[in-house]
């Protein structure tokens, strides 16, 4: 992982307002979630977590996630913002995702920017791995964060919440 600085940091964070922007759509009931995949300085997926089509009357946003049992490891009705990203991109743009950078962010409860934790979803991790996606941006604490997407998913295995 390395931090962005200078310039690349500029044009990292108004990916990162852009995608911020996109998670005030989202229709979870527990957090709202953006996710865009960039290649070549081309957005080319757009992705916002929300029930699976049609399933808005299916919601779990607001089960406590323990009451699952231990191998379900997504606990939540919504499709990640990653994975619309990723199936955004793949219907529209297929032959640009190798190579590609895969931006997120989380909203607080007002509709502002958060910072985001370790690395922790295995599931994204795998399904952008599956299709080349060659790194994930969060935005930390202490700055704007790229991690390889190899090394981005090992570190979602190592996550212990």
């Amino acid at each position: 992982m390395r931090y962005l600085s200078g310039k690349e940091e500029e044009e990292a964070k108004k990916y990162m307002h852009y995608t911020a922007e996109l998670a005030k759509s989202a229709r979870c009931e527990r957090s709202k979630c953006g996710s865009i995949i960039v290649a070549n300085d081309i957005i080319i997926g757009e992705g916002i977590n929300s029930p699976a089509h049609n399933q808005e009357n299916q919601r779990r946003c607001t089960h406590d996630k323990d009451s699952y049992h231990r191998k379900v490891t997504d606990k939540t009705c919504c499709i990640h913002a990653e994975q619309r990203a990723i199936m955004d991109a793949l219907a529209r743009n297929a032959d640009k995702i190798i190579g590609s950078r895969l931006y997120f962010m989380r909203l607080d409860e007002e509709d502002k920017l958060t910072r985001a934790g370790n690395p922790y979803c295995t599931i994204c991790s795998k399904m952008s791995l599956d299709v080349g996606i060659q790194e994930f941006v969060l935005w930390h604490e202490d700055g704007i964060c790229v991690y390889d997407t190899d090394e981005y998913n090992l570190l979602s295995y190592q996550y212990s919440g």
